[in-house]
């Protein structure tokens, strides 16, 4: 049975960095929580005179730097004069030079959203006429990178120290204080610690480049580290390294003096140490709702206390289940954890469940906003495999309460058993005593007839210890067979096991759902595309966006058709391929028909340029006359997937 052991904690931690690895890898850059809404001029748009200034709308308040907004010319040169500042709201602008002459210019932004993620984008609008420019508008990966994958796992090992910080003491002083003098359970509770110490300094460390430059030798920029203790991120961070301070503190009492103390002593250093304990993990848990989702939104004022909350029972049940874990394997014989502990924990975790529940839904009404949002945007769908998690390890637990109460009845039989035979063995004892001294006897009358007897002696000593000693590893071993071979704990260490393996790709899949933009925000970023989408189609122009699906690898994607003036005659025509999540998509063809059926016209083909990543643009396209015309695109992603996607609407 001890055998077994180490091999499953090994699987264990080959699961949590095959999770980790799994997530981290296919995250990518973090998706953005502050959707760009508006602009000033629109995506696409042609305008007659050079605008004085591009404004940007987000669906939130974001963090400006001095080059947050960028705008360039058709050769890549910067035509914005001046810092960005915030026009009132969550509109934000920057001031153009005068005389810009025609062609197609290109936005860049990036900035840091209220709830402290990086959000990037760029995209482009003609003055006069739309030109060729030597801006490549890929993908504004904010956060990606080497750096984005630092911070990333620094944000995993965080949550995972935290859990394990406040999980474990939590088990040790409220379910097994007799833990408080096994070692495992020290070192345990000190790595939480340790954990969630050296992740909030590499945190603060990352932050600066995470959210600027992305670059590795930005990691170390002093000027960078003192602009991020300036922000609400960095505040958090500082005051999570306070609060573990005080939780060092915590620690050393928990397992350095308690253990010292007598039982009335240890009574009321228990109820201080509760409500210590409680209060700097509530501020703990604090620094996450106090920087992250909770603090921006919808009543952020609710939201925040509730998130506390929810990472509180977070660690209550998954910490203590892995203090459990380690107290079912790694606890020594003479002190092993009880019947009597498994049942505080499991009420406990009960107890945590219940809030997990209740927070959850709550989160989860302020997060999605609507029932769509839970197949229709990637934030949902995290939060159903979340779902899908908790249910298969609430189920798992509901096994482990079988195997516990199962372990308490054989204990109170073993209990029993032990008490009838106590007595034949204090007889055996006895006898073994009287066998030992006579034979030590023997050998002392034997070893005082010669001259080295006084050496004879000291070896039949030192002899003597060894064998006591190889007598009590015998005994300790025996004794540790005899538990392992109750079958009712090695049901329960295989359940909390598999409670803990669940576990780890629980929190891997929630530390992703803390990087993903709430459907809420992505469902009022759509809204509004649409509504300027409307707003074009009133003033002449017309707009359709059509998804598509090439079969291959990453084919998924929309592609936008802008039409202007939509009217019998010569028309201005721009294509815009983009992936689900708004950003321009990089693709090797785009092709247009325009087909009038009821007058048997067409296909007319139209070839657009390429004018910059996921934008084609064609002039002078020909519309012979008003009707409903069906508008073709093909849409090739590769050079065998490709896919014809098409919408009839009103020309002329």
């Amino acid at each position: 049975m001890t055998s077994t052991i180490a091999p499953r904690v090994r699987t264990l931690v080959l699961l949590l960095l095959a999770a980790t690895g799994l997530l981290l890898a296919g995250a990518g850059p973090v998706s953005a929580h502050a959707a760009l809404t508006g602009s000033d001029p629109r995506q696409g748009a042609v305008v007659d005179k050079a605008p004085q200034q591009v404004s940007l709308t987000f669906s939130e308040k974001v963090a400006l730097a001095d080059d947050s907004l960028r705008v360039l010319d058709p050769k890549g040169k910067r035509v914005d004069r001046g810092d960005p500042a915030g026009t009132g709201g969550t509109t934000y602008s920057v001031k153009l030079h005068s005389g810009l002459p025609d062609g197609t210019y290109t936005v860049t932004y990036q900035v840091v959203s209220e709830d402290s993620h990086p959000v990037a984008g760029a995209y482009t609008f003609s003055i006069g006429a739309p030109s060729k420019t030597s801006v490549s508008v890929d993908d504004q990966a904010a956060g990606g990178g080497v750096v984005g994958v630092l911070y990333g796992f620094g944000r995993y090992v965080s949550y995972a120290g935290f859990i394990v910080l406040v999980g474990g003491a939590a088990f040790v002083l409220g379910c097994w204080r007799g833990g408080t003098a096994v070692r495992s359970m020290q070192r345990l509770v000190v790595s939480g610690w340790l954990a969630l110490t050296a992740a909030t300094l590499g945190l603060l460390l990352v932050r600066g480049s995470y959210t600027g430059s992305g670059k590795v030798g930005d990691i170390f920029d002093l000027d960078l580290l003192g602009q991020v203790l300036q922000t609400k991120t960095g505040a958090a961070l500082v005051s999570r390294l306070l609060l573990l301070a005080a939780a060092a503190l915590f620690i050393a009492v928990l397992f350095g003096a308690y253990d010292k103390r007598d039982d009335e002593e240890k009574r009321d250093l228990t109820f201080g140490l509760a409500i210590g304990g409680s209060v700097v993990a509530a501020g703990l848990a604090a620094s996450w709702a106090m920087s992250e989702h909770a603090s921006t939104g919808l009543q952020a004022g609710l939201a925040m206390p509730v998130d506390v909350l929810h990472l509180l029972a977070v660690a209550g049940w998954l910490g203590g289940l892995t203090a459990l874990l380690v107290a079912l394997y790694r606890a020594p014989v003479e002190t092993p954890v009880d019947g009597a502990a498994v049942r505080r924990f499991s009420r406990l975790a009960f107890g945590s469940v219940l809030t997990l529940v209740v927070t959850g839904v709550y989160q989860s009404w302020r997060q999605l906003g609507s029932w769509s949002a839970f197949t229709g945007t990637r934030y949902g769908q995290l939060l159903l495999v979340k779902i899908g998690l908790v249910v298969l390890l609430v189920g798992i637990a509901w096994i482990s309460r079988r195997w516990t109460a199962r372990l308490a009845e054989s204990g109170a039989a073993v209990s029993a058993e032990a008490a009838e035979e106590g007595e034949s063995e204090a007889d055996a004892d006895a006898d073994a005593d009287v066998e030992k001294e006579r034979v030590t006897s023997g050998a002392v009358t034997s070893a005082a007839t010669t001259e080295s007897g006084a050496a004879d002696t000291g070896a039949g000593s030192e002899r003597a210890a060894q064998l006591a000693r190889q007598r009590a590893a015998v005994d300790t071993a025996r004794r540790k067979r005899e538990r392992d071979a109750d079958p009712n704990r090695f049901g329960l260490r295989r359940s909390v096991l598999a409670e803990a393996g669940v576990a780890v790709v629980l929190l891997a899949v929630t530390t992703m759902l803390t990087s993903t933009e709430p459907g809420r925000t992505e469902e009022q970023a759509a809204a509004a595309s649409s509504s300027a989408t409307t707003e074009a189609n009133a003033a002449g122009a017309l707009t359709l966006d059509m998804s598509f699906d090439t079969g291959g690898e990453d084919g998924k994607g929309v592609v936008r058709i802008d039409l202007d003036p939509a009217r019998s005659g010569a028309n201005e025509m721009h294509v815009y391929v983009l992936r689900p999540n708004g950003r321009a998509f990089d693709i090797p063809e785009v092709k247009v028909a325009f087909t009038l059926e009821a007058q048997d016209i067409g296909p007319l083909p139209v070839v657009p340029d390429h004018i910059s990543t996921g934008h084609w643009s064609a002039s002078g396209v020909q519309i012979p006359m008003a009707g409903d015309w069906k508008i073709a695109v093909t849409v090739r992603t590769s050079d065998i997937d490709q896919a014809t996607v098409s919408k009839n609407a009103q020309i002329g």
